[in-house]
Parts: structure tokens; C-alpha cells; sequence
């Protein structure tokens, strides 16, 4: 059974940082790309970045871009993603996703498996 578990999330000041990351079971994690989406209050799931199964290829939402970074330690079993210069307009739960293959392609996130979440909230 595949298993996602997000954590990292919290309450921050515009300008400022946090680290999430997912620890995946249930598959072999270094075979398959991964992702991070967000849902922002009222809205729904927006693609945020992707990785593929190795880490050499990764893609941003150009609202993150320059301020996100994702990242994958394979020999950890971990996806990362770092937040810096947050803004107010990124608070949101985020998720991350596990795709079919080892590239990331194009998918409507609803559509892949996802974990709980973890809630970001940016305020002053």
C-alpha cells in the first residue's frame, strides 16, 4: 500500500523559511518521480514542483520559482521542499504526490496518490 506522510509545515512571517519533507512506503521510491502540490484556502490542488526518480531533472510553478527548491536523498527514502521568501499567497496545505514512472509528466494532480498533508500558513 502505497503511504505518503508530509511534515515540516508551520506558522511563518512573510520573508521567511521552512523545510517539508515526505517519507513514502509502500514502493520503491528511487524508481519513480515525485512531486508537491498545494491547495490554498478556497482554491484547489496547484502543481508546485516536480522531481524525477533520480533528481537530475526537476520543474517549478513559475509562482515558486527562484524561491522553492525540491529535492529527493533516495538512500533516506525523502522528498524535500525548501520554502524561502515565503509569501502570504503560499499559505496552503501542501502535499506531495508519487507518479506512475520515473519521469514527471503531465497530470492532474487529483489523480495521483497523495498523503495527509501539512499546513503552511504565512503571517505577520
Amino acid at each position: 500500500e502505497v503511504r505518503l506522510v508530509e511534515s515540516g509545515g508551520g506558522l511563518v512571517q512573510p520573508g521567511g523559511s521552512l523545510r517539508l519533507s515526505c517519507a513514502p512506503s509502500g514502493f520503491t521510491f528511487s524508481l519513480v518521480a515525485m512531486g508537491w502540490v498545494r491547495q490554498g484556502p478556497g482554491k484547489g490542488l496547484e502543481w508546485v514542483s516536480q522531481i524525477n526518480h533520480n533528481g537530475a531533472l526537476t520543474d517549478y510553478a513559475n509562482s515558486v520559482k527562484g524561491r522553492f527548491t525540491i529535492s529527493r536523498d533516495n538512500a533516506k527514502n525523502t522528498l524535500y521542499l525548501q520554502l524561502d521568501s515565503l509569501q502570504i499567497e503560499d499559505t496552503a496545505m501542501y502535499y506531495c504526490v508519487k507518479f506512475s514512472s520515473s519521469g514527471y509528466y503531465s497530470a492532474d494532480p487529483s489523480t495521483l496518490p497523495r498523503g495527509q498533508g501539512t499546513q503552511v500558513t504565512v503571517s505577520s
